[in-house]
């Protein structure tokens, strides 16, 4: 088993940062790559950022790219979301997620078997 837990959520005004941060525990020599996706309220969990483990490698959404930016800690087993200019729309609960089987581009969240509970990111003046 895996557990993620998420920290970092709150509210932020518009044009301002966040980073989140995602603390892994359990059998994490099983899992790669870590992932972040977002659910708005009556929308579709989607796809944000991945991250390799082992190398680094990282893969970002189009929405996102240029603004936020995945990283990782590997002695802290931690991956973290770094998130600029942020906007109104990004308003949404974040998650982490990781998989055993899946690879840095794989984007569905029915292919990630492990979450977070989630943070809250409000974006508004």
């Amino acid at each position: 088993q895996v557990q993620l837990v998420e920290s970092g959520g709150g509210l932020v005004q518009p044009g301002g940062s966040l980073r989140l941060s995602c603390a892994a525990s359990g059998r994490t020599f099983s899992i790669s790559p870590m992932a972040w996706f977002r659910q708005a309220p009556g929308k579709e969990r989607e796809f944000l950022a991945s991250i390799r483990w082992s190398t680094g490698s990282t893969y970002h959404a189009d929405s996102v790219k240029g603004r936020f930016t995945i990283s990782r800690d590997n002695v802290k087993n931690t991956v973290y979301l770094q998130m600029n200019s942020l906007k109104a729309e990004d308003t949404a609960v974040y998650y982490c997620a990781t998989s055993s089987r899946g690879g840095l581009f794989t984007v569905t969240a029915g292919s990630y078997d492990y979450w977070g509970q989630g943070t809250q990111v409000t974006v508004s003046s």
